[in-house]
């Protein structure tokens, strides 16, 4: 009897203490995505309107986990959602690209690898159906990091990345905003000479619009792409903060991946995709502090609204936005889908 008292205290022991009993800790997976922010009330959406928002976000942020599950890598995660978005009109991005002041549209996207910072980035395309793939060559296959014009689509031709008409992107509801666009710059412009003071008269909404996303692997790499069509009746080339590598987009695995929404040259001016990373990395806070402190902070008092979309290497996820909605979806493997559209801290 005492023997098999030995015998069992004994195997009580190594199960304790040998680790083959204890099942590994699985590794982190998830993915975040945006559809832009700004001025974007419940009031202003049918019930139709908004599920099919909802459902457009719910498919690009699911197609992009699906990837992360079945193992494969952040960037073809982020790659494949963000081809969603540029797929639907109902985004500021490919099909439904804004229109510039002459009518035609610029598109511009970047994309970012968290393992070793490398980096590929497009401005001012007008032809390329899914500008993030082209953003993502830049990176893979070139020695450069941004392209811009007619040379991006020319190399574009030669890696082989789908064309398209121009007038693919034309859809009537970015057709009527242009419209009121034109009108109200046009009737500013008869007492107003000066373009900047100008181009403040317009309101926010057609001042930004843009997708992105951000994502975590199985094997620990982040990565953050964007891609936007850039604002209603922009001018002069103007390009905004999509396709800048520390602005619209940034990823470091030893800190966290962003993609940005917004009033682009407010995000440029104040560096907010890297200041919250290195917020992140050197004052060690979460992705939710550095994502308040720099969305809530000096950008905004100086007049500088929108949004982002983060997520370190543990897979915690902070979508903070100051504006009255945020198009944003985000699922991981200890959290279920999540898609929101306007600010849900307040009543409807």
């Amino acid at each position: 009897m005492r023997r098999l008292l030995l015998t069992s205290s004994l195997l009580a022991a190594l199960s304790t203490a040998n680790p083959v009993f204890s099942a590994p800790a699985q590794s982190p997976i998830a993915i975040a995505i945006h559809g832009g922010a700004g001025t974007i009330e419940r009031a202003k959406f049918t019930p139709q309107q908004e599920q099919a928002y909802r459902q457009t976000l719910q498919s690009a942020v699911e197609q992009g986990y699906a990837v992360l599950e079945q193992g494969g890598e952040s960037l073809d995660a982020i790659t494949t959602a963000i081809k969603v978005l540029e797929n639907s009109p109902f985004f500021n991005a490919g099909k439904g690209a804004v229109y510039t002041y002459d009518g035609t549209h610029e598109l511009d996207a970047s994309i970012m690898d968290g393992r070793d910072r490398q980096a590929g980035a497009i401005s001012g395309v007008t032809l390329i159906k899914n500008p993030i793939e082209l953003a993502r060559a830049v990176m893979e296959k070139s020695v450069h990091v941004m392209l811009s014009g007619e040379g991006a689509q020319e190399f574009a031709k030669r890696e082989g990345v789908a064309f398209v008409n121009k007038d693919y992107f034309d859809t009537p509801h970015r057709y009527e905003a242009w419209q009121k666009a034109r009108k109200k710059l046009e009737q500013a412009e008869q007492g107003i000479k000066d373009y900047q003071a100008l181009h403040q008269q317009l309101p926010q909404q057609y001042k930004m619009g843009t997708v992105g996303a951000v994502a975590l692997d199985k094997q620990g790499n982040l990565a953050a792409g964007t891609s936007t069509g850039g604002m209603t009746a922009k001018r002069f080339g103007r390009i905004g903060d999509s396709p800048i590598i520390g602005a619209g987009t940034f990823a470091d695995n030893d800190s966290c991946a962003v993609s940005a929404t917004g009033h682009g040259e407010y995000f440029i001016r104040y560096n907010v995709a890297a200041d919250i990373c290195a917020r992140v990395q050197y004052q060690g806070k979460t992705v939710t502090q550095a994502g308040q402190d720099v969305i809530f902070g000096p950008m905004l008092k100086a007049g500088g609204t929108g949004g982002v979309i983060i997520l370190d290497a543990q897979g915690n996820i902070s979508m903070p936005f100051n504006t009255k909605g945020m198009y944003r979806a985000s699922k991981s493997n200890t959290q279920p889908t999540y898609v929101g559209i306007f600010d849900d801290t307040k009543q409807p």
